[in-house]
């Protein structure tokens, strides 16, 4: 089964990359080739991945769309609802009618730059907007824009994402027959408007200066949701601030954290949220394959390493390291800590002592592939030592592979963002994983896979934590920053005790917030 799987994608990626000089005529051909192989193996290819995509796209244009499904090794058991599918479909229909270069974008614009209020009662028009500022690391920009395009699903906005920084040069367009970016030529991005909580028209700030209200609506609110917001900034969500928010034509968001958890506290989004993701740890997972198609490009990158490094093992192991350290580097502790984790939970084999026997090498059938993600090669060079230097213990034959160690975060970047991204897949791709605590680019990768991760603890004080990791019962992301308490009656109780399905993250004990499928 798996050589099978392993020609068939070898056969994709000669195809795609001929795809790239071919004539159309040749290109369906191709394509239509590409669909008859994929028919006979032994598992159909889904390629719209149970409803989640539509077919309305040339598949020349970004392969990552529909040929995702071909590296995965079993399909994802987690399927869209109907309700979802739908949801989406209708989204795409208004996408494309209020989005760029329609009337109606025309329209919404000037009347941002006439900036008139509307007074109570008016109509805002079918079109209304939500506007992502990008800002900070790859994985917080990714989780950020699937929040926003959630609140934008459950509202009927329209999301436009900033592209002054790389979001075109690292994904794909998602929706079919218009655009995602917000024009360059935005009003609000031109360099005299500094959104942060002290801006004037930050729903926040106006809340405490009481200087909105239901006689008198902006033409456009910035919602700030960083690590230094305010409960006022966090609790945009709830019913009573949705009734002023929902008449605000444009909205402008800036996030660094995942705030889905957080929409759940609403009771009009709680009941649209559970018929959209009966299974309620499967939100990010799903948004994410619907949402992000790494372009041309980063794909290209990440079938490469893949069918290099990955595609030929028994099994798979991913490892992502981020040290959150001012100083940050190698630590010895972190690393006795991985090896305590991986060993402790079987995930990788003891070595033999010495005085085992050597296993015959003709008996060795099985062979691990261990991916490692980290700024620092130093610790996948000592995993690869250990093994190279003494057998396992269980007789199997451990591969350690690293695609880079660039030593410095160097976000906006393009090629270092594209690399970052081709990890960030490579990762989701493993059939087991451990992340570091708190890192959100550990995040999306395992929930993009669907992985129940086992996360590293973050140390303190320069100690190997004990124990070293946690089984996550969850593939959320964690909001790391959440508000302290839930809407209205829920006010002065712990966020994380109102619902069962809404509670602390695993790798932060008492603080965060991520969603947990009911037992």
């Amino acid at each position: 089964m798996k050589i099978l799987i392993t020609l068939l994608f070898s056969c994709v990626l000669v195809l795609s990359i001929m795809l790239l000089s071919s004539s159309n005529n040749i290109k369906n051909q191709l394509l239509d080739a590409i669909a008859t192989v994929s028919k006979e193996s032994e598992t159909p290819r889904d390629k719209l991945l149970g409803g989640l995509l539509t077919s309305d796209f040339d598949e020349g244009s970004c392969f990552s769309r529909y040929h995702k499904s071909l590296l995965y090794r079993q399909p994802s058991p987690y399927k869209p609802s109907e309700y979802l599918v739908s949801k989406l479909r209708s989204y795409e229909v208004l996408h494309k009618r209020c989005g760029p270069d329609t009337k109606a974008y025309k329209e919404a614009t000037e009347n941002l730059v006439r900036d008139e209020n509307y007074a109570q009662g008016n109509s805002v028009g079918e079109c209304r907007y939500i506007v992502w500022i990008a800002g900070y690391g790859l994985g917080n920009r990714m989780l950020t824009i699937a929040s926003a395009f959630l609140y934008a699903l459950l509202t009927e906005r329209i999301i436009l994402v900033d592209n002054r920084k790389d979001v075109s040069d690292i994904l794909c367009e998602p929706f079919p027959a218009t655009s995602w970016l917000l024009p360059l030529d935005f009003p609000l991005m031109n360099g005299t408007y500094r959104f942060d909580k002290g801006y004037s028209r930050c729903y926040g700030t106006m809340l405490n200066n009481h200087a909105i209200n239901s006689t008198s609506i902006p033409q456009h609110l910035y919602l700030h949701n960083l690590h230094d917001s305010r409960d006022e900034d966090k609790m945009f969500v709830c019913e009573k601030d949705q009734g002023l928010i929902n008449k605000v034509p444009w909205l402008i968001i800036q996030a660094n954290v995942y705030f889905v958890p957080s929409l759940w506290f609403n009771p009009t989004f709680r009941l649209e949220l559970m018929k959209l993701f009966p299974q309620k740890d499967t939100v990010f997972h799903l948004l994410s394959r619907y949402l992000f198609h790494p372009t041309n490009q980063v794909w290209g990158m990440v079938t490469r390493y893949y069918h290099a490094h990955l595609s030929r093992a028994d099994e798979t192991l991913g490892i992502q390291i981020r040290v959150f350290r001012k100083n940050a580097g190698y630590f010895q502790h972190v690393m006795d800590q991985i090896v305590g984790c991986t060993q402790r939970e079987k995930l990788l084999p003891e070595l033999a002592t010495q005085e085992a026997p050597q296993v015959n090498a003709s008996s060795v059938t099985k062979v691990k592939a261990v991916l490692v993600t980290s700024l620092y090669p130093e610790y996948s060079d000592n995993l690869k030592s250990m093994f190279w230097e003494r057998p396992s213990s269980t007789g199997e034959v451990v591969e350690v592979n690293q695609p880079s160690g660039e030593r410095f975060q160097q976000t906006d970047k393009k090629l270092h963002d594209q690399k970052a991204l081709a990890e960030i897949y490579l990762l989701s791709l493993t059939d087991k994983i451990v992340t570091s605590a708190r890192s959100t680019f550990g995040y999306v990768a395992y929930s993009i896979g669907g992985l129940k991760p086992w996360l590293l603890y973050q140390p303190r004080d320069l100690t190997t934590p004990d124990p070293p990791c946690v089984r996550s019962t969850s593939m959320e992301p964690c909001y790391l920053t959440p508000p302290s308490h839930g809407c209205e009656a829920d006010w002065g109780k712990n966020s994380g005790e109102i619902f069962p399905f809404v509670k602390h993250c695993d790798d932060l004990v008492d603080d965060g917030l991520s969603l947990y499928d009911e037992l």
